[in-house]
């Protein structure tokens, strides 16, 4: 975890410039004396960073300095088509994932690039709920999320209008209408592809 705090703390200074303490603490959800603690073992680590005091003051790498540690780990990048989408990532249990995806991919672009790349990121806002109806968080999203990505059958106890009923199911995707997420899936002893409302999901195994 620490490890992974450190490599994010580098991140943020090459793609963001000169940051302080807090701005850093409450982006890695930690205190500012924390980040001081991980600043003093970058720098005893060789990282050339250097602070200033003050208002305008902060942390900053060295000009023209960059690590190249921007290799994504597998929830990353499982995540990376979701980063335009931190609800939705976070309902699936990615939204670390994808922000930390994000961030090493701005890394990564070359100077020219990244300032626009985060202006474009800042301005754009995608809410694909529709106005005046809460977001649908479903108790078993994240379950049927993790069948879905490892290609794992499922058996659902599902309530429809027809009233309660047992499915042995074979998931294919995820799809988010809506606000509501559904599973879609081949289902034992019924032809063709099925969609199921992961809200109405009773209990699963």
């Amino acid at each position: 975890m620490k490890a992974s705090r450190l490599l994010s703390i580098l991140m943020l200074l090459q793609a963001r410039g000169r940051m302080t303490a807090t701005a850093l603490a409450q982006a890695m959800a930690v205190s500012p004396r924390t980040i001081l603690r991980d600043i003093d073992q970058l720098s005893a680590a060789g990282v050339p960073l250097w602070g200033e005091r003050g208002h305008q003051g902060g942390f900053q790498l060295r000009e023209g300095w960059s690590t190249q540690l921007t290799g994504m780990t597998e929830p990353e990048a499982n995540a990376l088509l979701l980063a335009g989408l931190p609800g939705p990532a976070t309902e699936l249990g990615l939204g670390a994932a994808a922000a930390s995806a994000r961030l090493k991919l701005v890394a990564s672009l070359p100077d020219g690039w990244r300032e626009q790349a985060v202006r474009v990121g800042e301005r754009l806002h995608i809410d694909p709920v529709d106005w005046y109806r809460a977001q649908d968080t479903p108790q078993h999203l994240r379950a049927v999320a993790d069948a879905v990505w490892h290609g794992r059958a499922l058996t659902l106890d599902y309530e429809s209008w027809r009233g309660p009923a047992r499915h042995e199911i074979e998931p294919l995707g995820l799809v988010l209408k809506a606000g509501a997420w559904y599973v879609v899936a081949r289902s034992r002893g019924r032809e063709g592809v099925l969609t199921f409302r992961i809200a109405s999901i009773l209990s699963l195994q």
